[in-house]
C-alpha cells in the first residue's frame, strides 16, 4: 500500500519533477510571475529569472509556459541545458522549436531561415517566446553572441520578434557578463529567494491541500522542523516531506511529527539553518 492510500491522498503531494498543478504562488513567486509574463507580453528581448538551486526557478517557468500556451497569441518553447552548447546546437534548437524541419548545414542560412519564421509569427500577430532553463551553462562567448544577434531582430516598428527569458543558477549573470552588449540588453531580471519559514508552512499545506488533504497530516513543530531543514528551498522541501510520510506510512503513524522529521533530515544528512519567519 503506497503512502497516499495511507493517507488518503488522491496524488503525489511532494513530487521532485516540476507539476504546474501544484504551483505556489508566494509573494515572490507572484511579482517575478508578473515580470516575466510583461516580459512575454511587451516583447522585451531578454528578461533572466535567478536564484540558487531548488528555489522554484523551474516550476514557475512551467506555470508560466502552461499560462502562455493557453493563448493562441504565443509560439513559445522551452530548451533545458544539460551541458555548455555551441551556436550550431542552439540554432537548431530553435528552428526546431518553431517548426522548421529543413536544418541546412549554413549556419547563415539556418539563421535566415528562423529570422523568417519569426516574422511569420509576427506578421499573424503572434509573439514568439524562447525560455532556456539551466542557463547558467551557456558560457560560450559565440553562442552568448548568437543570443544578442536574436535579440536584436526587430520590426520596422522597434518591435522585438523574439523574447528569450533565461532561467539559472546566479552564475548566468556572470556568464552573460562576458558579452556587454548582451547584458545591456537585459530588460527583465527577478530573482528568487529562499521561502520564509511562514511561506513553507503555506507551501507544505498548499500542497497537501491539491492532493486531496483537508487537514493537516504535519504537526506544527514537525512543519518548523521541515522550514529549518530544508533553508527554505521548493526542492528540499519536497524531498523531506515525501520521505516524511515514506517513514510516517512504515510507522503507520496517522500524522507526521517532529521526531520522524528530525529522522529522516539525519537520513538525509541535513543540518537546520534559521529562517525568517
Amino acid at each position: 500500500m503506497a503512502y497516499e492510500t495511507f493517507y488518503r491522498l488522491k496524488y503525489e503531494p511532494f513530487a521532485v519533477q516540476p507539476d504546474p498543478r501544484f504551483y505556489f504562488n508566494s509573494p515572490q513567486h507572484a511579482v517575478a510571475r508578473e515580470y516575466l509574463l510583461h516580459a512575454a507580453e511587451r516583447g522585451r528581448g531578454l528578461a533572466l529569472l535567478l536564484g540558487e538551486i531548488g528555489t522554484g526557478k523551474t516550476t514557475l517557468s512551467r506555470r508560466i509556459l502552461a499560462e502562455l500556451a493557453e493563448d493562441e497569441r504565443y509560439n513559445i518553447g522551452m530548451v533545458v541545458l544539460t551541458h555548455s552548447i555551441r551556436p550550431r546546437w542552439l540554432l537548431e534548437k530553435i528552428a526546431t522549436l518553431f517548426d522548421i524541419e529543413y536544418l541546412p548545414d549554413e549556419a547563415s542560412e539556418l539563421f535566415s531561415l528562423i529570422v523568417n519564421r519569426l516574422f511569420e509569427i509576427y506578421n499573424a500577430g503572434n509573439k514568439a517566446v524562447v525560455f532556456i532553463d539551466e542557463a547558467n551553462k551557456i558560457d560560450d562567448p559565440e553562442t552568448l553572441e548568437e543570443i544578442r544577434g536574436f535579440i536584436n531582430l526587430e520590426t520596422a516598428e522597434g518591435d522585438k520578434l523574439v523574447t528569450f527569458i533565461l532561467l539559472g543558477l546566479p552564475d548566468l549573470e556572470v556568464n552573460l557578463a562576458q558579452n556587454a552588449a548582451l547584458y545591456q540588453r537585459v530588460a527583465v531580471r527577478v530573482t528568487l529567494n529562499p521561502l520564509t519559514a511562514d511561506a513553507v508552512k503555506a507551501y507544505i499545506r498548499h500542497r497537501l491541500q491539491i492532493a486531496g488533504y483537508v487537514d493537516s497530516i504535519f504537526t506544527d513543530k514537525a512543519l518548523d522542523a521541515v522550514a529549518s531543514f530544508s533553508g527554505g528551498r521548493p526542492r528540499l522541501v519536497n524531498i523531506i516531506c515525501d520521505n516524511a510520510l515514506i517513514e510516517g506510512y512504515i510507522q503507520r503513524k496517522p500524522n507526521i511529527d517532529e521526531f520522524i522529521i528530525e529522522r529522516v533530515a539525519k537520513n538525509l544528512n541535513l543540518i537546520p539553518k534559521e529562517l525568517g519567519s
